[in-house]
């Protein structure tokens, strides 16, 4: 019995979805923080409650069991990819708030470049996507250990035995 013939134990599993949903929302965030940062450099447009919201939005949309996979599946229904986005948005305001105004650290605390990294899109926009990652995909995950109920093959529907020949006399 080699390493690879060894079965995962059920939670190996959600620490690994937890760590690729932290991982694609770190993505996702820095991604669309840097595109916020360009955009505001480029025209001075600089609304951190709409980016950080909007970063929430879309990893809401993408983490997990992502849109296309909710909508081409014919069990389950899209408005589930819908509502982890509105709550999404939620949440990235949510966390920019306790960043920004309840814990406000010292903008000299980190600084690199000239730039503050604290409050820096690319930077606060991967961790808030990182946290709103690993939450969406660790909470898809579960339920997933269950094996899927087997659709058993619908019987055919019997047809109706040949009339035998009536003897006349």
């Amino acid at each position: 019995m080699g390493l690879a013939d060894r079965v995962l134990p059920r939670h190996t599993r959600k620490v690994i979805k937890l760590l690729v949903g932290i991982l694609k929302g770190a993505v996702i965030g820095g991604a669309l923080g840097y595109g916020a940062h360009a955009l505001g450099q480029s025209t001075g447009f600089g609304n951190p409650w709409l980016i950080y919201g909007l970063i929430g939005a879309i990893v809401g949309l993408f983490v997990g069991r992502p849109i296309w996979s909710l909508i081409r599946d014919k069990n389950s229904t899209s408005v589930i990819a819908i509502l982890k986005s509105v709550f999404g948005f939620g949440i990235g305001c949510g966390l920019y708030a306790l960043v920004a105004k309840a814990w406000s650290p010292d903008p000299n605390l980190l600084r690199i470049a000239g730039e503050n990294v604290l409050y820096w899109p690319p930077t606060l926009g991967g961790a808030i996507g990182a946290i709103y990652g690993g939450f969406v995909e660790l909470d898809d995950a579960m339920g997933d250990d269950k094996p899927a109920a087997k659709k058993l093959p619908e019987p055919e529907p019997k047809k109706p035995a040949p009339k035998k020949p009536s003897a006349k006399a």
